[in-house]
């Protein structure tokens, strides 16, 4: 099968590569593969699994790369994705990095591409076979869960300014899956907005994500009482990790739907 990343470039297996994971979640699947041993590089952003990357060299983070530590590390191989990395900086990789592999996950299944993409170029094949099958039948037991009635809700990642996700995201996917939907507000995928009185009776509930915003349950508390409206605290990296948690975020999804 055909190797081929999110900007439709196609990759060749490759033993013996010398990766550099730019993307957190893919960081975690990378080593969930049996492929720690050939990552020389991180962000400060990936710390899963922690114990397998507390040695490993840490090349910035995901939007402000040291170029020149990324250099000196002499990588064949740099993972990156769209949402998560500056294009200047994949540009400028691809000057001195043979090989820069694009990821860009906008639903749940695309994690069975994923896996199998990686452990396809890094010869790990057999380990990706075994998670993508595990992934599969998680899925499909979500799937076949009966569904709650349909709730609009707003999943907020950031605030000063507040902004939220577009129906694009994988977030939108995930929460789809369960039978939810987010508004349109705007062609940004991930929105700013303003509370007001419009959007808040076009939703059902609030969504407060721990990630990238560490809102809490007190932040929780305090925006249910001004809206009027449910508000509950959630986990960011079970709703927008690709790869090794994703697996465990399907399962977060049905307690997710069953609390309703």
């Amino acid at each position: 099968m055909p190797l081929i990343d999110a900007l439709g470039r196609e990759h060749r297996p490759f033993p013996h590569a010398r990766i550099v994971s730019l993307v957190p979640s893919i960081t975690e699947l990378l080593c969930t593969l049996g492929l720690a041993p050939q990552l020389v590089g991180r962000t400060g952003f990936c710390i899963h699994p922690k114990e397998v990357l507390r040695e490993m060299a840490k090349v910035g983070g995901t939007k402000d790369v040291n170029l020149d530590k990324i250099r000196a590390l002499a990588p064949t191989h740099v993972v990156v994705n769209i949402d998560e990395n500056e294009k200047p900086t994949v540009d400028s990789l691809a000057g001195f990095v043979p090989h820069v592999i694009v990821t860009h996950p906008l639903r749940p299944e695309d994690n069975l591409d994923l896996a199998r993409l990686l452990g396809g170029v890094f010869c790990a094949d057999e380990p990706a076979r075994r998670w993508c099958d595990a992934f599969a039948a998680e899925l499909a037991a979500l799937r076949a869960m009966p569904k709650g009635p349909p709730q609009r809700v707003l999943y907020c990642i950031w605030q000063d300014p507040w902004m939220t996700v577009s129906r694009e995201t994988y977030i939108a996917a995930m929460l789809a899956e369960i039978g939810w939907s987010v508004p349109a507000l705007g062609p940004a995928r991930y929105p700013r907005f303003d509370w007001n009185a419009a959007l808040v009776a076009d939703i059902d509930q609030v969504l407060l994500s721990t990630e990238p915003y560490r809102f809490t349950e007190a932040h929780a508390d305090a925006l249910e009482k001004q809206l009027g409206k449910p508000v509950q605290l959630v986990d960011g990296e079970m709703m927008s990790w690709y790869g090794s948690r994703a697996l465990a975020g399907l399962s977060y999804l049905r307690t997710l739907a069953a609390a309703g």
